[in-house]
Order: structure tokens, then sequence, then C-alpha cells
């Protein structure tokens, strides 16, 4: 199992770099590092997915572990395509993680792994679904090697959500509650990480 950080976006709408945001204490790790070792954890290798025309400080992301950074085969496909460019490259299952949830833990990682080796056969997607509103947590999941052809094929028909590559009868649900969301929390707006600081704050 290869652990996957979707780090390629640009945080336009953040206004800033989220991968440094230190929202634990400036001692802390930033969330790039925080991503990295939170999977490293779990899995026997991290890798860092990156835009090809983007730096990415997999050097500094601060925590000792095999980080390699692996860019994006095709530029401007999101997240789809540091997806669809990791299971090219691992030739099996890949664990992915987006590297702005900073209030992701390892029980929850370690939760998605159990599901995922009970899985029901033929699946080759695990993720995380909300009972209230049936949102799936396609940035926080397993994706099997199996599951390559439907993203070849979703990218020949332009669509690039990665909620809609798998069909739902393809996909191990593990159900969750609104009151257990907090550690899908991420930050794309300063809003965003005002409530995360907020949430810091509170705890």
């Amino acid at each position: 199992m290869v652990g996957v950080v979707l780090a390629g976006g640009l945080s336009t709408r953040l206004g800033q770099d989220k991968t440094r945001l230190h929202l634990h204490g400036e001692s802390s790790p930033g969330l790039l590092a925080r991503t990295a070792a939170l999977l490293h954890s779990v899995t026997g290798e991290v890798w860092i997915s990156c835009r090809g025309n983007r730096p990415c400080p997999v050097s500094e992301t601060g925590v000792d572990g095999p980080y390699y950074r692996l860019n994006d085969e095709v530029e401007g496909m999101g997240p789809f395509g540091g997806v669809i460019t990791a299971l090219r490259v691992a030739q099996g299952p890949v664990l992915v993680l987006s590297c702005d949830l900073p209030f992701m833990e390892r029980a929850v990682l370690e939760r998605l792994l159990a599901q995922r080796a009970v899985r029901r056969p033929g699946t080759v997607m695990t993720t995380f679904r909300q009972v209230e509103t049936g949102f799936i947590e396609s940035l926080v999941a397993v994706y099997e090697f199996e599951a390559l052809p439907l993203f070849r094929q979703a990218l020949e028909d332009g669509e690039r959500k990665l909620s809609r590559v798998v069909p739902p009868d393809l996909r191990e649900h593990i159900p969750y509650a609104v009151r257990e969301a907090l550690p899908f929390f991420n930050i794309n707006y300063p809003a965003d990480l005002e409530m995360a600081r907020r949430i810091i704050g509170a705890l």
C-alpha cells in the first residue's frame, strides 16, 4: 500500500500556500508534513503528489521517511490527475489523503484500511460517506489498481470529479454522521482557515 499526499493545488482560493500552514503551533509540522507523517504511520511508503510546474517541498516535510515526489503526468486535472498518476506508477493500491485536513487522525486511516481489508469482492474504492448528505470523501480513500480503467474512461469522457469516477456499486462505504465530521474538515478559503484556528483554540 502506497500513501499519496495530494498536494498539487495552487491554494488560489486561500491566497497562501496551505501546505506550509502551522495550525497547531509554529513549532508543529506544517500541513504537508503532518499529512505525510500520518500516511507514513499506516503505510510502508509515502509519495507527495505535485503539479509538474510547481515547487513541491518534499525535502521540507520536517519528518524523516521515504517520501518521494510524484509529478502529475497531465497538468490541470486537480486531484484526479494525482490519483490516476499514482495508480499508473504504483501498479497497486494507493491510500490518498488531501494535504489540507488539519484534524485528520491516524485512527480514521486505520478504520479505512480495516474496512478495505474486508471490502466486498469487486469493489475498487474504499471511502467514507456522510449519512445525512450521502457525500463521499474521495480525498480520503483507498483506490485499487483495478480502478485505473475507470479513471482512463473518465479521462476520455472529460470527467474530472473524483466522486463520479467509480460507480457506487464498486465502492465500499464507511458511514459517518455529521457529528463525526471534524477529521474531514478541509481548508479551501480564508474563512475555513479562521474556523480551523478557532476550533484548535477551543480544543
